[in-house]
């Protein structure tokens, strides 16, 4: 197919006795032949690529005799490059639809209105998919499917890998029109999401702050969110009188939030978490909500990403903060390994509006660990009744919650039921599978790919092989160095998950001409195993680095290990850094494991480039076990996130079993650190060994942060701050000793 061509084909099918099917070629062709159309008719786009194409689909069908555009063999259009999708009428229907290769030019790649005053309505979208179609900057905002209007209906659809910031899917409701809407979102693949590491990062959002108290009146039901991890909301709910039901959560960071509006139901959604870090359940803020038969297993989220949790609120609320829960029904619901239940969460100077008037009934606590109830509060106003569970309760609920043993069995439906007792969910709920939901052309997608997935490549040392190793290595790939030296005079671009081992640890070594060895761009990500790497080779100017992300602005997360390595001679001249972060890119992990890291003169982790001090970090997990570090001028890591944001878990932070001598004290160290972390949300700093190094400093900001340090031997007493709050750090400190 020629795009932007004006071939225009037309021929009649007989669909009824006025129907006409188009099959146009060419945005010209289409934007002519829309204009033609009525009741019953349909319009085909040839199979290829249309690049930049801008579709506005409009026009008046019928019940009966709706209008359709769609594709002209489902799933052959693909449309690329600034493409999207208006629509605005009646009976609208539109399927068969890929975009990807691209992102919008708009604030939505679906859009059911064309304006403020033209929306959709009884319109449809159905098997079509978005897929890796995000702006190249993450902190630019758009969604990928707005819904406006009325009665509108969105179905069977695709929709994985938005990297950047905006809700996934919206229901707007800021006219009269898009109230009261009675949308239904269903059948639905919601895949993964990467973490974005900021607010913003919502999977579905129904309404805003600002028309809360208004009712929608949507039905979101046997949808997939498989491993959504964008932020704390999978789904955020502002607006009233919704029903979620029959939904299945997998493996995703976060909850279902009834965040503001009130008289939702949830009822029937299945939460698997499987033990994944930070995975939750149900939160409940509000009014009249109702909580019934859902069963949420393997949970491991807390605070406000716990597996459940009745928020406190704030007295005469302002719209956009919490209102006091109150008359929430929380029955038949199943939580077996559900780490924990929080009640009066988020209690503070603030939010000093206790639960009330509220129900909890009929559940089944089931537990392998501990009881997982948490009171932040006066929980008075919750009345528990006819409650079981394994594990002997708090005793402010004792009243309500019988203890028994119990004995779990899974049923033919996947589900943990208690042999001989009638509590917890239905054993009719039957959750829906993946392949229930999306196109049922389109394959699902397998995710990132993991290290060490893909086939062993041998390399011996010659002029350019490991460079030229790595341009011609595919994704999962293993390069095996052979014994040697090998001299890289170009940086090395990494655009695939990538592993560089020496066959013989410490016997393939790497020196470099560039200023940078490796640089990470998207859909790249690194492991170093058993080499050795030196400076020694590099040019004789300030600012080297041995590795780093793009400069500016990556869409996909990377992650970076090195494991069983030596790192050497990065000293020829100041501020030689092991490893930066570029501005606007993210690490959804880094792993530095039983390493040698000597004579280094800037810092090795720089992850300290996001000071707007919005939420935004550059990396998740941090990992550092089993190293030594010997004379690093800087910094071993610098690690910030700033600003007063809840949305995000990270970062994480661990520091374990580590020598560092002469570690931090370089005059151009400007924080005076040798470890400097401001704003993590989890520290765990246990069994290290500091020698002639300067002090560790730990800014705490917003939230509750987590940090631990542990058997430590320090030669500086750590500074430990709080910012946000008065009075002493949170922070736990046992065993450590100082030893000038």
């Amino acid at each position: 197919m020629k795009t932007l061509t004006v071939t225009f084909l037309s021929f009649m099918i007989s669909l009824g006795v006025n129907a006409k099917e188009y099959l146009v070629d060419s945005p010209k062709a289409f934007k002519k032949t829309v204009k033609q159309l009525v009741a019953g008719d349909t319009i085909r786009l040839a199979n290829g690529t249309w690049q930049d194409f801008e579709i506005l689909f409009t026009g008046s069908g019928t019940k009966d005799k709706p209008i359709t555009l769609m594709a002209q063999t489902k799933g052959k259009v693909i449309l690329s490059g600034q493409s999207n999708l208006r629509l605005a009428g009646e009976h609208l229907v539109v399927s068969g639809l890929v975009f990807k290769n691209g992102y919008t030019p708009s604030s939505e790649v679906i859009a059911f209105r064309r304006n403020k005053e033209n929306l959709a309505f009884h319109s449809r979208v159905t098997e079509t998919v978005i897929e890796d179609y995000s702006n190249p900057d993450k902190q630019e905002s758009d969604y990928w499917v707005g819904l406006y209007g009325q009665h509108n209906r969105f179905d069977h659809n695709y929709l994985a890998g938005k990297t950047n910031k905006g809700v996934t899917l919206a229901v707007r409701l800021n006219s009269e029109d898009s109230q009261q809407n009675h949308h239904r979102i269903d059948h639905n693949y919601f895949g993964p999401r990467q973490i974005l590491g900021s607010n913003g990062g919502e999977t579905l959002r129904i309404g805003t702050s600002h028309y809360s108290l208004a009712d929608s009146f949507t039905v979101v039901e046997n949808n997939y969110f498989d491993q959504c991890n964008g932020e704390v909301e999978i789904i955020s709910v502002k607006s009233g009188k919704n029903l979620l039901k029959s939904n299945v959560f997998y493996e995703s960071r976060g909850t279902l939030t009834l965040r503001h509006g009130n008289g939702n139901v949830i009822e029937n959604n299945v939460f698997f978490g499987n033990g994944v870090d930070h995975t939750g359940g149900i939160r409940v803020i509000n009014k009249d909500q109702i909580v019934r038969n859902n069963y949420l297993e393997g949970l491991t989220g807390y605070r406000f990403g716990s597996g459940f949790t009745i928020m406190n609120g704030v007295p005469n609320s302002p719209i956009n903060r919490y209102h006091q829960v109150e008359n929430a029904k929380v029955s038949n619901n199943s939580f077996i390994n559900v780490d924990h239940i929080q009640l009066a969460a988020g209690s503070d100077a603030e939010r000093s509006a206790v639960p009330i008037n509220s129900h909890v009934d009929n559940n089944l606590i089931y537990n392998e660990k501990q009881q997982p109830f948490t009171l932040f509060d006066d929980v008075s106003g919750i009345k528990f009744s006819n409650n079981i569970a394994n594990k002997k309760p708090v005793e402010a609920l004792a009243y309500g919650i019988e203890k028994q043993a119990i004995t779990l069995e899974r049923a033919a439906n996947g589900l943990l039921y208690p042999q001989g007792l009638s509590i917890g969910v239905d054993k009719s709920l039957t959750p829906i599978s993946k392949s229930q939901t999306g196109p049922s052309w389109y394959p699902k997608t397998q995710g990132i790919t993991a290290f060490n997935s893909g086939k062993e490549i041998n390399v011996s040392p010659a002029e350019d092989a490991l460079y030229n190793a790595i341009e011609n290595a595919q994704d999962g790939d293993v390069l095996l160095l052979g014994q040697g030296t090998y001299d890289a005079r170009k940086i090395a671009t990494i655009d695939k998950t990538l592993t560089i081992k020496a066959k013989k640890t410490g016997k393939a070594i790497i020196t470099f001409e560039r200023g940078t060895l490796f640089e990470l761009v998207d859909g790249g990500s690194l492991a170093l195993n058993g080499v050795k790497i030196s400076g020694k080779n590099s040019p004789d100017s300030s600012g080297n680095v041995m590795i780093r992300s793009k400069k500016w602005g990556m869409t996909k997360n990377y992650r970076l290990v090195i494991e069983n390595s030596i790192i050497e001679q990065l000293d020829i001249n100041h501020s030689f850094h092991v490893f930066e972060s570029g501005k606007g890119a993210f690490a959804d992990e880094i792993v530095l494991r039983n390493n040698t890291f000597t004579n280094i003169t800037g810092d090795v982790l720089r992850l300290d480039k996001e000071h707007e001090d919005l939420g935004v970090y550059n990396a998740e997990y941090v990992t550092i076990k089993q190293n030594t570090f010997n004379n690093v001028k800087g910094a071993l890591v610098k690690l910030y996130r700033g600003g007063t944001d809840e949305s995000t878990f990270g970062p994480h932070f661990t520091l374990a079993n580590n020598e560092l001598t002469s570690v931090g004290a370089g005059k151009r160290n400007k924080k005076a650190s040798s470890v400097f972390l401001h704003g993590v949300q989890v520290t765990n700093i246990d069994t290290n060994v500091f020698q002639k190094s300067a002090p560790i400093t730990i800014e705490h900001t917003v939230g509750e942060p987590k940090t631990m340090l542990l058997n430590n031997t320090l030669n500086e007493k750590p500074s430990i701050v709080e910012l946000r709050v008065a009075g002493e750090h949170t922070a736990e400190l046992q065993n450590n000793k100082i030893v000038k």
